[in-house]
């Protein structure tokens, strides 16, 4: 029996390589585990992962509804209390722009969310779309101030165009 300091967890890591089509002898010969004729057997053959052999496929049976919302909604990054002490020095100004020049947060967002794990003991200027209750308190007092970002306006698109819509205006001011 061997003991537990003679296994190698390496073994089923580096297996050898399935070596295909190398004589009727390996195992793996002749159809070389493709099966006889059909389209799966041809080189280059790639079926799609939803083909069901030109029956119409499960996907497309089942009917869309509802929404989601993951395509619209604002992507928000969370930032603690704890990270920006670690980061900042004393009467820092803390804002979106500084966050991402110190790689605390990644460009790619559009509300920064400043969350209360974490101790500060430094005093802090810190300005961001929006702030959690514990870490109002933990900046406030430790003596820092916090200022809200406004929030970016909703795209509303102009179906009518504003040539069309002043000239309805005016139609109806007349009237």
């Amino acid at each position: 029996m061997t003991s537990i300091s003679e296994i190698n967890y390496k073994a089923k890591a580096s297996r050898k390589r399935r070596r295909v089509g190398r004589g009727t002898g390996s195992g793996r010969g002749k159809t070389s585990q493709r099966g006889h004729k059909g389209q799966g057997s041809r080189s280059g053959s790639s079926m799609s992962p939803i083909f069901e052999g030109g029956q119409m496929p499960l996907v497309r049976r089942i009917p869309k509804r509802g929404f989601n919302n993951k395509t619209f909604a604002d992507k928000v990054v969370a930032v603690n209390v704890g990270d920006l002490d670690l980061s900042f020095a004393a009467n820092d100004a803390v804002d979106p722009d500084k966050l991402t020049e110190k790689k605390i947060v990644r460009k790619t967002f559009d509300k920064v969310k400043i969350l209360g794990n974490g101790k500060i003991s430094i005093k802090l200027n810190v300005i961001a779309h929006a702030f959690s209750k514990s870490a109002k308190e933990k900046i406030e007092q430790a003596g820092g101030t916090i200022t809200v970002l406004p929030a970016k306006k909703p795209v509303v698109k102009n179906k009518m165009g504003s040539a069309k819509k002043a000239k309805i205006q005016a139609k109806s001011k007349k009237q």
